[in-house]
């Protein structure tokens, strides 16, 4: 037999369950924020600019093949200002007791498309560190990027400076908050659905004639308390109209 759910059972068993669903989504709003709010470390971001060309002689003028070779040669920058040549040398000189891997999880470098310019982005609980570890970063791949390639003409656009109340990068609270309340809530739902599908126990004629298939041959119907009583009334009544007819007879 094929066993079909109506909209109507759906919404009773969300009902039915309510409680649940509600308890679990405002218990993971209140751990996503005591978490976000007091366990979390928070992490600022200072970034700075770079634009690199290749070496050129005073009287060439830009072509668009040689921009396009700069263009194609940002990947490698990228690469370079992320290797021990460059964060070995940032290390020592602002005395961070970090080793080259340690502080290349720091950074994030990336460029937009078809730009020469490479983003130099630092991310540290500290903001006045992350601020010179972005700005000594850019300092010494300016100087140390024409020993390793035939480049010299490296601008530094834009440097890093800390505002006066920065904002964290991360942790977001309150985004925290509202990913939680909507897993809270997707897994209250799944959670009362299961135990729904869970729970053999037989709640109306329907389930008897679907678990047990067997024909109903009658239903004992449901009189509350009210009911009861207005039954007594009608019957005393009816007495009381017999009684009187008889007795006017």
């Amino acid at each position: 037999m094929e066993e079909t759910i109506s909209i109507k059972e759906l919404f009773e068993t969300l009902k039915k369950r309510l409680w649940l669903i509600v308890s679990i989504t405002v218990f993971a709003a209140v751990i996503s924020g005591v978490i976000s709010y007091f366990v979390l470390t928070p992490v600022y971001q200072a970034s700075t600019q770079i634009l690199v060309n290749q070496t050129k002689n005073e009287q060439s003028l830009y072509s668009p093949s040689e921009v396009q070779t700069n263009l194609q040669l940002i990947n490698t920058y990228n690469v370079i200002i992320t290797s021990p040549a460059i964060l070995d040398i940032v290390s020592k000189e602002l005395d961070l007791h970090m080793t080259a891997a340690e502080l290349k999880g720091k950074i994030t470098v990336g460029s937009e498309k078809d730009s020469q310019v490479v983003n130099l982005a630092v991310q540290d609980p500290n903001k006045e560190l992350a601020a010179k570890i972005a700005n000594k970063t850019a300092e010494v791949f300016k100087t140390q990027i024409s020993n390793i390639m035939k480049v010299d003409n490296v601008s530094i656009l834009a440097k890093a400076d800390v505002s006066e109340n920065p904002s964290p990068i991360k942790p977001r609270p309150l985004m925290n908050v509202a990913i939680a309340i909507v897993v809270g809530l997707m897994a209250g739902v799944g959670l009362a659905f299961l135990l729904e599908y869970f729970n053999n126990t037989i709640k109306n004629e329907q389930d008897i004639e679907k678990i047990l298939e067997l024909p109903i041959l009658g239903v004992i119907a449901t009189i509350d308390d009210q009911q009861i009583e207005e039954l007594k009334l009608r019957r005393n009544t009816r007495k009381s109209t017999v009684r009187g007819e008889t007795l006017g007879s």
